[in-house]
């Protein structure tokens, strides 16, 4: 049985023993009952949501394990496959734009390119390794 059912059913005890709301008691319990069914109400429709959303989960989940496979094909399930080690030893860094202080993951090549476009507010970044460079020369 659904909440609201429920909440349904505990109306009409109310309403079959004929509770007086013009006593404190009654005006509670008639309160109590009302504020019952909304949040029941409320309750539903959030359940009907979560269910909406676990479904589209489930869907960009299938999406994705389709387009893993597309992309790396069955050899990545093993443990011991070799053909994905350059993509583990590529180096990671993080930046943080100063305009909106997104943090960006870049690997090296994005970095040797010189500047990259912020993806969150479109500001370009430039990194200046000549600082770098003449300290190691």
């Amino acid at each position: 049985m659904e909440l609201s059912n429920k909440v349904a059913y505990l109306k009409g005890l109310i309403d079959g023993l004929k509770i007086d709301d013009s006593t404190n008691e009654g005006k509670i319990i008639l309160a109590m009952a009302d504020i019952l069914d909304e949040m029941a109400l409320t309750v539903e429709d959030i359940s009907d949501e979560v269910d909406e959303v676990v479904e589209l989960v489930d869907i960009l989940d299938e999406d994705l394990g389709n387009l893993e496979e597309d992309i790396y094909g069955d050899c990545c399930d093993d443990d011991d496959c070799d053909c994905c080690d350059d993509f583990e030893d590529e180096q990671e860094y993080e930046c943080v734009c100063p305009t909106c202080g997104d943090t960006i993951c870049l690997d090296e090549g994005l970095i040797a390119e010189g500047s990259i476009v912020c993806p969150n507010c479109g500001e370009t970044l430039e990194f200046d390794f000549s600082e770098i460079e003449g300290e190691e020369e």
